[in-house]
């Protein structure tokens, strides 16, 4: 099966840059990118502007047109308008949804159930799917921008893939969220997932190869792994924990609107200024009046390096360690 594939161009060395040069970078996308519509100038903070340059490696020039490319995207798809009535079909048997409970390092985690697929829409899976990242990205705290992804791969087959919406996940998650995932748990995939996963690996980037753990639950290490990063009693019963709940589409929907209703009102805020100083862009019209051309300064086979390009986007852990070190904390601001 060709999912299109290209094989990453990093040497696997990332770039040390200073805080005084990550602000000069950072100014000279501003520059580039020019003034921003209301939604737009709030999306493009300073914690986004340095999430595109590290996934571009402090490229400002690769960063830049990654940026515009993400910001002509959410001013024609409006990810911050998608609401739950209009994806709560595609979330009634739970193939993903933001858990109740955060990891130890206060990270979002995102449960995933790929045997749940319960629709052969492209179209729906993928706007649903970005409901959920912008639902678990506002779900952050104020010192995280990163987030946890639990995968559990019981009863899961083939049939469960479709390449279409493979590529189309990948390339969403890949051009338009980077640097978001924190850490991805693949917990216990079939055997023949992993002889497919080191076909795909010298297709991903370092840093992303980095970030997933592959669990078996009658694994000894297993408990030890999974107890330090979550608290036990909140973990769900399937991922080794205590919490014999389940998922309730009824009780997650009354989240969901909850949710939906903070995200309304972050995103109307009349002045963005006065909540987060650094969400601000002066002078922002219209989108017309923007500098979004999109420059050919990207080699074909630049990628950025959060999510993987295969049906599951995620990354390889060496080990259980520094698993604190992978979180990206980085001080308090709007990670937004």
């Amino acid at each position: 099966m060709s999912l299109g594939l290209k094989k990453s161009s990093s040497n696997g060395f990332e770039k040390h840059v200073t805080s005084e040069e990550q602000q000069a970078k950072m100014n000279e996308v501003r520059r580039l990118i020019g003034p921003l519509p209301e939604k737009l100038s709030i999306y493009c903070s300073d914690a986004t502007i340095l999430r595109y340059l590290r996934a571009r490696n402090w490229n400002v020039k690769k960063a830049t047109k990654m940026l515009k490319e993400t910001l002509k995207w959410r001013a024609e798809y409006k990810p911050e308008e998608i609401r739950w009535e209009e994806v709560a079909q595609e979330a009634e048997t739970g193939k993903i949804y933001r858990s109740n409970y955060s990891d130890k390092h206060g990270r979002t985690v995102l449960v995933m159930r790929p045997r749940c697929q319960n629709s052969k829409s492209t179209k729906g899976q993928i706007r649903y799917l970005v409901y959920c990242m912008e639902n678990a990205i506002m779900d952050l705290p104020q010192d995280q921008e990163q987030m946890v992804w639990l995968i559990d791969f019981h009863g899961f087959n083939l049939s469960h893939i479709s390449t279409k919406v493979t590529q189309e996940t990948a390339h969403v998650l890949q051009e338009h969220y980077p640097e978001r995932l924190g850490l991805a748990i693949l917990y216990n995939p079939p055997k023949f997932f992993e002889p497919f996963y080191t076909v795909v690996k010298p297709f991903l980037e370092p840093k992303t190869r980095n970030k997933v753990k592959f669990i078996y639950a009658d694994d000894l290490n297993t408990k030890k792994i999974m107890e330090e990063l979550f608290d036990m009693d909140k973990l769900e019963s399937a991922f080794g924990g205590n919490d014999h709940s389940g998922f309730n589409i009824h009780k997650y929907a009354e989240r969901m609107m909850e949710a939906d209703k903070r995200i309304l009102s972050f995103w109307k805020r009349e002045d963005p200024s006065s909540e987060a100083p650094e969400l601000a862009l002066k002078g922002a019209t219209s989108l017309d009046s923007t500098n979004l051309n999109i420059e050919s300064d990207t080699s074909d086979g630049e990628k950025t390096d959060n999510f993987p390009s295969h049906g599951i986007h995620l990354e390889v852990y060496p080990d259980g360690n520094s698993i604190a070190s992978e979180n990206g904390k980085s001080g308090k601001r709007d990670t937004r």
